[in-house]
């Protein structure tokens, strides 16, 4: 791909061929529209790159006193050997761009969707580049009406309403914008939008004269003088309320202006970058308060935020750097009545490949300019990447228990208390040895309410006790893979509740456990056990020809701070639910799985739980689910309707199954009583491990079914259907 580069050495730039990035979790793949050169940002560091190493320590004496210390620390060759490698390292230009997603991140899936157009943030992120990943904090979907060009402006405007917010002026305020450049243009507009009064000051009158068109209030020339009486003519004598620093200048003029304009205690905000010899005594006079304000917002500069998607309250901190950027993008839409318009703020336009000429206009002392835009063509390659091999599946097979089914349960959270436990107590052939949870006391509970023998807060007091040979692991699901793999490799067999594992890697690691084990696994895809649900299997099995199955999952909300929605403990509700229906498909219709092709419905609050997938059938046969939360869970939550040979199968919330044939209509089951097969599958489980038999459910089948699974967030991820054909090779 292409990108803008510069070298920190001799300030030299360059449209150059790299290498595409890769997606990685919690990140998206943004194909860039268009760029945004920060005149006064950019400008500034071209010319800080151009400086000799005298002039570069000149203009940052701080590098300077840190090269000196590690000098007297580490020596005068392991600096110079350092200060050289860093200036050898290509830098990046660009911080404000838009375009659409090329590729979704793991724990993104359905919060953005291949081919949706963003805005996105960051210097070293948001690069004058064909292609750049982005953290989810640094990106912001665009309204429809928005174009590309004026989207890019989001993040310099994301600095100029953080400075507005870190002002804070009130409903009439007078506010004075020192620096009408695109931060200030932009503060002027976003000023005039809550209610205050603008006043811009510059010493460009073509620049005043956009300003007021922008809607301030008054456009001051400040090479006229009289500055001071016209603002206190402007203010009835008592000056301005706020003042935003928002001039590029190694000078302290914007300070001394700000404290003769300004009224008695008046707050000035700092966002551009200026001299800061600020005229204590005037400063001291007035009380004037003095803040800076920290780039797009709340987050900026924070590893955890920006980089590992820690959230903040929101009732502590409602204005993130991530907030400030989507409220931009969504004030620049033309259907507002009143909005932020950027579009005559582009004064040039640049194809990428003359990004040089574009920098050379920038840095120039020659055609005035204000908003210059690089713009993008092409399809760049696609950098979603391959998937890592794994190990293939070639389990040995169960060996026989003396004694029968001696099981040990790790988790006994409200499901195990209220569904999983409660039938276990009922069955015979089966005797519960140890139940472990996180807390003793309701280990303790549990032992006593369910009749184990012994109970721990210790996991290893199940997986290293030889007296126990069966495990029931129903945990948080990110603990589900690495205990049934450290299960297996104990000898125990291990019935786990799905999901199997998060991603391949974990997946990957039950397999090899398994391959190394007489022992079996089972995961909880319970639904296979439903008597319907077999009648139907049985009933399709008996068909030629391919078949379709429809099932529709009326699921219902969860708390958006609900766990299975986090990304590294419950990996969301495709990997903890949907895993369910993809495992049905696969047992009604019989066949592998080939491809999984996948959808979502918008994001709300940052979640979407509505998605669509189809799965195609080696045989021919098609699958679709749809799962959704925005339904009323009183009409009930599954409906399955199966396809084939010129019948109908439907079965409605696991209680009654209708089917239709030959011109007749039959049913059977009963709306009193529902059942998803919990029971059936315990008791395979418990008759397997003392038969010594083979698992209840052909385990390569599950792990396909766990596979297929992922590929729907694969597919979420890249937009484009996954070819599972050659799913061992992927494994």
């Amino acid at each position: 791909m292409k990108q803008v580069i510069q070298s920190p050495r001799t300030g030299k730039l360059a449209v150059r061929e790299v290498p595409a990035p890769k997606v990685t979790a919690g990140h998206v793949l943004v194909r860039t529209r268009a760029s945004l050169i920060s005149a006064g940002t950019e400008r500034m560091s071209v010319e800080f790159a151009r400086k000799s190493l005298a002039g570069k320590a000149k203009a940052r004496p701080d590098l300077a006193r840190q090269v000196l210390a590690k000098a007297r620390r580490d020596g005068l060759r392991a600096t110079w050997d350092a200060v050289s490698a860093r200036l050898d390292e290509p830098m990046p230009l660009g911080y404000s761009a838009a375009g659409e997603v090329a590729a979704v991140g793991a724990g993104l899936e359905g919060v953005f969707r291949v081919g949706e157009r963003v805005a996105i943030a960051g210097a070293g992120l948001a690069n004058h580049a064909e292609l750049n990943v982005v953290p989810r904090a640094l990106v912001a979907p665009i309204p429809d009406d928005v174009p590309d060009e004026e989207a890019c402006f989001a993040t310099l405007a994301a600095i100029s309403l953080h400075a507005v917010r870190t002002l804070g002026p009130g409903l009439g305020d007078v506010v004075a914008v020192l620096g009408v450049g695109l931060v200030g243009q932009l503060a002027v507009q976003l000023l005039t939008l809550s209610g205050a009064r603008a006043v811009a000051l510059d010493y460009n009158p073509g620049r005043l004269d956009l300003a007021r068109r922008m809607g301030a209030q008054a456009a001051l020339d400040l090479a006229d003088g009289g500055v001071e009486a016209a603002v206190s003519a402007l203010t009835a004598g008592v000056g301005c309320d706020g003042i935003l620093i928002a001039a590029a200048t190694e000078s302290s003029e914007p300070l001394a202006t700000a404290a003769a304009i300004a009224r008695d205690r008046a707050r000035v905000c700092m966002v551009g970058a200026t001299g800061t010899a600020f005229p204590r005594r005037e400063f001291m006079r007035k009380e004037l308060t003095l803040v800076v304000s920290r780039s797009y917002g709340p987050g900026r500069y924070d590893e955890d935020f920006e980089g590992r998607g820690v959230k903040y309250p929101a009732g502590f901190v409602r204005w993130t750097e991530t907030e400030n950027l989507a409220e931009c993008v969504r004030l620049m839409s033309p259907a507002l009545a009143r909005r932020l318009d950027v579009a005559p703020l582009i004064s040039h336009r640049f194809p990428l490949d003359e990004a040089e000429a574009a920098y050379a206009m920038v840095t120039g002392a020659g055609e005035p300019h204000l908003g210059v835009v690089l713009t993008y063509g092409g399809q760049p390659a696609d950098a979603a990447g391959a998937r890592a091999p794994g190990p293939s599946f070639a389990a040995a097979a169960p060996a026989a228990h003396r004694g029968g089914c001696v099981l040990g349960v790790i988790g006994a959270g409200n499901f195990a208390r209220t569904v999983l436990l409660p039938e276990l107590k009922k069955l015979t052939g089966v005797r519960l040895h140890t139940v472990v949870t996180r807390r003793g006391a309701s280990a303790e509970k549990s032992r006593q309410t369910f009749g184990f023998a012994h109970a721990s807060a210790d996991a290893a007091a199940v997986l290293e006790n030889p007296d126990i040979n069966a495990v029931l692991i129903a945990t948080r699901h990110d603990s589900h893979a690495e205990l049934t793999a450290r299960a297996l490799e104990a000898g125990k067999a291990v019935l786990v509740e799905k999901p199997l594992g998060l991603d391949r890697e974990q997946i990957n690691r039950v397999i090899a456990a398994r391959n190394d084990s007489a022992a079996f696994f089972q995961v909880g895809f319970n639904r296979r056990f439903a008597p319907l649900a077999v009648t139907v299997r049985d009933r399709l099995r008996g068909t030629a020809g391919p078949k379709f199955v429809l099932l529709r999952v009326n699921a219902g909300p969860l708390p958006a701070d609900h766990w299975a929605h986090a990304a590294d403990e419950g990996g969301g509700r495709i990997l903890g639910e949907v895993c369910h229906f993809v495992d049905l498909a696969r047992f009604l219709i019989g066949a592998p799985i080939a491809s999984v092709l996948a959808d979502t419905g918008e994001a709300t609050g940052g979640i979407s739980d509505d998605v669509t997938l189809t799965l195609r059938f080696a045989d021919g046969s098609l699958a679709t689910v749809a799962y959704t939360a925005l339904g009323d869970t009183a009409s009930g939550k599954e409906r399955i309707e199966a396809y084939a040979g010129g019948a109908v199968f439907t079965i409605d919330d696991f209680r009654t199954l209708v089917v239709a044939e030959d011109g007749r209509v039959a049913s059977r089951g009963s709306r009193r009583r529902q059942d998803k097969g919990f029971s059936g599958a315990l008791k395979a489980f418990v008759g397997a491990v003392a038969a010594g038999g083979p698992a209840p459910v052909d385990e390569a089948e599950v792990v396909e079914t766990s596979f297929a699974t992922i590929a729907v967030l694969e597919s979420l991820r890249a937009g484009t259907r996954i070819d599972l054909s050659g799913a061992a090779d992927r494994r």
